[in-house]
């Protein structure tokens, strides 16, 4: 296929199998094997890019612009993938944490209208994190978002990075004190589902639209006619099955059947009901009035009145009921929390009154998140203009050092952040692309673009290339040990050094002091960075979690080595897996042997489990460790995340100052901050003609 490639492997025994065509690419790979003992049971798919550099599209937004992926695929069959609090809207209309997002969520972005963007549902197709120089934005109602610098949000100016120059390279569009951000604000927190709550739900719900009580009907044969009955008929199921439930909760069993057939003009309708006479009045002694109703109370019977008798349509919420005592305690509640209102007589001679939401979609959104109504069609925001009079104006911009910051990928490429449009910025997963799984194939079907060096060197010396920052090592390994073979990364090197493109790399294997002198000139030329990935020094839980990676110390001295010629190096602690690598003193050493190499940086993360790698990591577990399954079971059971406790206190382990070293802050003033993720940009390397503050690509 490309003579060069067989010269690359002449010491070893080279056996063409067959061709495929891989999904993305028009010619067919050459599929070989390899008579080594690195390469047994392993395919290489050989195949021809058109181009190297991956330039992240505009609706796909990465924590970096721009990098090279000679390989896809690792050979290093780790056990992991080493990879917020912050509040992102959920299609339903309610919100979930950023960190705990996957893949195939439906979120809220936006898309351009005729005069304004407007919100519309998407997916989210990648969700991964790193570890970045972070900065918070405090806005002028109080909303915090914590974000990377190269992150952009919608401002009343367009886009906006975080940070930026007026002149230079760094110059481009970025947040001042003048600007105001675009969205709704802050969320608000939703109420705890506690009893009070369920109370104050049934109460709105049963009173506004149900049926409840003793009836008299002459039936022959009978004492008397008394029957009682509870039944509440909806057209939407959501808030008819949290009644069902919440009743279920009080021991009150209904029954649920058909109660109106949809019709051309009428969606159909189902009911609940009893007529046990005990349920009937534990139903009655459940929603009476309370005396003096608490905050959860309150916010239980607002979601409930508002899912019996509210509506929001042509984006006008509303609550109608011609019942004064009903009328009053709904008036009352929306004072309580701070809303504006207003009561509008509609002329009927039932006494009709509509209670009017003021406020626009903040107040409308602030009313959804602080009662969390069952119905999800009432809670719809698709198709609102984003225009609002929220005090989203920048108050302050203030770095936060290193954290652990998250990324999704969107099909509209943003989403909405804590209450404002957010530009969206992955390795085991993406092999799925290709028609291979994220478990075995990963490790043992590679795709080697041979080609690679070329084409980078064509796309490179271009004149329209504008020298942007290149990314090394942000989704599989480049020095992952077939890379011995092969020989791609010296002639990309040689691409990025002739062309003086600021680049970085992130991988596991000292083989990168390989190609150590063509560093240094890259980094002399344009700048450059290096990062090693080092989750333990034990023996075994190294050979257990990365049985065909390089050995950890080996690991620390290329540390120091990059570090002695020059050459700016961090390092990452990851993942940290809690009960195998996650004790201090393993840590420590760590820390301690890092600090003496000259490590510019140390961060840590805690093991996190997204998709594919679930399973594969539980698999692995149970095999190695079956006495920790239980722990994970817990730590990982709301998704793929630790808990925040957890997480903290794996990172307060990794934390650069807990031992400082001739590279770590305090050390050197003068200090480099690489990325660990994989994800920097030119100021991460700096020139030693400029040092700019550090900027950063990824966002929360």
């Amino acid at each position: 296929m490309c003579e060069h490639v067989f010269v690359r492997w002449d010491n070893l025994s080279v056996d063409a199998e067959e061709s495929r065509t891989l999904p993305g690419y028009r010619e067919p790979a050459t599929v070989r094997t390899f008579d080594a003992p690195e390469a047994l049971d392993t395919r290489f798919y050989e195949i021809q890019a058109k181009s190297a550099l991956n330039r992240v599209p505009k609706a796909s937004r990465m924590p970096f612009r721009w990098t090279i992926n000679p390989y896809r695929g690792c050979a290093h069959a780790c056990a992991y993938c080493a990879a917020g609090d912050t509040p992102v809207l959920m299609a339903d209309g309610r919100v979930k944490p950023l960190a705990e997002l996957s893949r195939g969520d439906l979120i809220y972005g936006t898309r351009r209208g005729d005069t304004y963007r407007h919100y519309a549902t998407t997916r989210v197709l990648a969700h991964w994190s790193s570890i970045k120089p972070a900065f918070r934005i405090t806005l002028e109602d109080g909303t915090e978002l914590v974000a990377s610098g190269d992150h952009r949000f919608l401002s009343d100016r367009g886009w906006k990075y975080v940070t930026g120059r007026e002149q230079g390279a760094l110059r481009r569009p970025h947040l001042t004190l003048q600007n105001k951000l675009m969205g709704t604000g802050a969320f608000t927190a939703g109420p705890t589902h506690s009893s009070a709550y369920k109370a104050g739900y049934l109460a709105g719900m049963i009173r506004g639209d149900g049926a409840l009580g003793v009836y008299n009907y002459d039936r022959p044969g009978r004492s008397h006619g008394n029957v009682a009955r509870f039944r509440l008929a909806l057209a939407d199921l959501d808030g008819l099955r949290r009644t069902r439930d919440y009743l279920s909760e009080l021991d009150v069993a209904t029954q649920e059947f058909g109660f109106q057939a949809a019709t051309t003009h009428r969606r159909g309708m189902r009911a609940i009901r009893t007529q046990a006479w005990d349920k009937v009045a534990l139903i009655q002694d459940t929603i009476r009035w309370p005396t003096w109703p608490g905050g959860d109370w309150t916010r239980g019977f607002l979601a409930g009145i508002f899912d019996a008798e509210g509506s929001c349509s042509d984006g006008v919420f509303r609550i109608s009921n011609t019942d004064p005592e009903i009328l009053d305690r709904t008036t009352r509640g929306l004072a309580r929390f701070g809303f504006r209102f207003a009561v509008e007589d509609v002329g009927r001679s039932n006494g009709l009154k509509v209670i009017r939401l003021l406020g626009g979609l903040p107040e409308r959104l602030r009313f959804f998140h602080l009662t969390d109504p069952a119905i999800r069609r009432k809670r719809s925001i698709e198709e609102s203009a984003i225009k609002t009079s929220a005090r989203l104006r920048v108050a302050e911009i203030e770095p936060l050092g290193e954290m652990e910051l998250y990324d999704i990928t969107t099909g509209t490429g943003d989403f909405i952040a804590n209450g404002v449009v957010s530009h969206n910025c992955f390795a085991r997963p993406t092999h799925t692309y290709l028609d291979f799984n994220a478990g075995r194939d990963f490790e043992k079907e590679i795709v080697v673009k041979v080609n690679v060096p070329e084409v980078a060197r064509a796309e490179l010396m271009r004149t329209s290339w504008k020298r942007e920052h290149v990314a090394l090592g942000t989704n599989t390994d480049p020095y992952q040990w077939v890379e011995g073979r092969y020989k791609l990364m010296p002639g990309i090197w040689a691409a990025m050094r002739d062309s003086r493109t600021p680049s970085s790399v992130l991988t596991k294997s000292p083989l990168l002091l390989r190609d150590v002198e063509l560093m240094k000139e890259i980094h002399e030329a344009a700048g450059f960075a290096a990062n090693l990935s080092i989750p333990t020094l034990d023996e075994k839980a190294w050979r257990a979690s990365e049985p065909h990676t390089p050995h950890p110390r080996k690991r620390i001295e290329a540390v120091a080595e990059l570090n002695r010629q020059g050459i700016p190096c961090g390092v990452l602690i990851a993942p940290l897996m809690p009960g195998i690598n996650d004790s201090p003193e393993q840590v420590e050493e760590i820390l301690e042997l890092c600090g003496e190499a000259g490590a510019v940086s140390i961060g840590g993360i805690c093991l996190h489990l997204r998709g594919e790698v679930r399973q594969i990591f539980m698999e692995w577990l149970a095999s190695y460790r079956p006495d920790l399954v239980p722990r994970y079971e817990r730590l990982y059971a709301r998704g793929a995340y630790a808990p925040k406790a957890e997480r903290d206190r794996i990172a307060a382990l990794a934390r650069p100052g807990r031992r400082t070293g001739p590279g770590l802050p305090g050390a050197a003033a003068d200090s480099t901050r690489p990325d660990p993720g994989g994800g920097t940009d030119p100021v991460l390397s700096p020139t030693p003609r400029q040092r700019e503050e550090p900027l950063q690509e990824s966002l929360f």
